[in-house]
């Protein structure tokens, strides 16, 4: 993919745990926000191929939200998850054991309206919460 991100984090769970926190809606709506100040009010995710997925992330105070959302173009459980954005971006999301472990690599087009930094530190934000978040099970 050109101009991407990679961002990766080691989850303490075995990789089907991972795999269904980061699928299944009832969890994507614990963990999908980068700061303690946001939350995810609604996921919902129709898992393959061509199949739709929307999350809304808000800010708790109400003063702002966006629904994040787009298509699976590739989904090979436990393993492989690819998207690709409703603006036409494209991500790609790895689910790899590593001992008792795994690993999780996600790597997505950069948008242009916010700086690298910015992009790869609020999407790692997001996954670090993930991480919480299962290991919290």
């Amino acid at each position: 993919m050109e101009n991407s991100i990679t961002i990766s984090v080691l989850v303490n769970a075995p990789i089907h745990k991972v795999w269904d926190k980061w699928t299944k809606p009832e969890h994507i709506v614990r963990w999908t926000f980068a700061s303690d100040d946001w939350h995810a009010p609604f996921a919902e995710s129709d898992l393959k191929i061509g199949g739709k997925f929307s999350t809304t992330m808000a800010a708790k105070d109400g003063s702002f939200s966006f629904d994040f959302s787009g298509v699976f173009t590739d989904v090979h459980a436990p393993t492989r998850l690819a998207y690709t954005m409703d603006d036409g971006r494209m991500a790609l999301v790895e689910f790899q054991t590593v001992g008792a472990a795994t690993k999780v690599t996600e790597s997505f087009q950069m948008e242009g309206e916010n700086s690298e930094e910015m992009q790869r530190s609020g999407w790692q934000a997001i996954l670090d919460n993930f991480k919480k978040y299962v290991e919290s099970l």
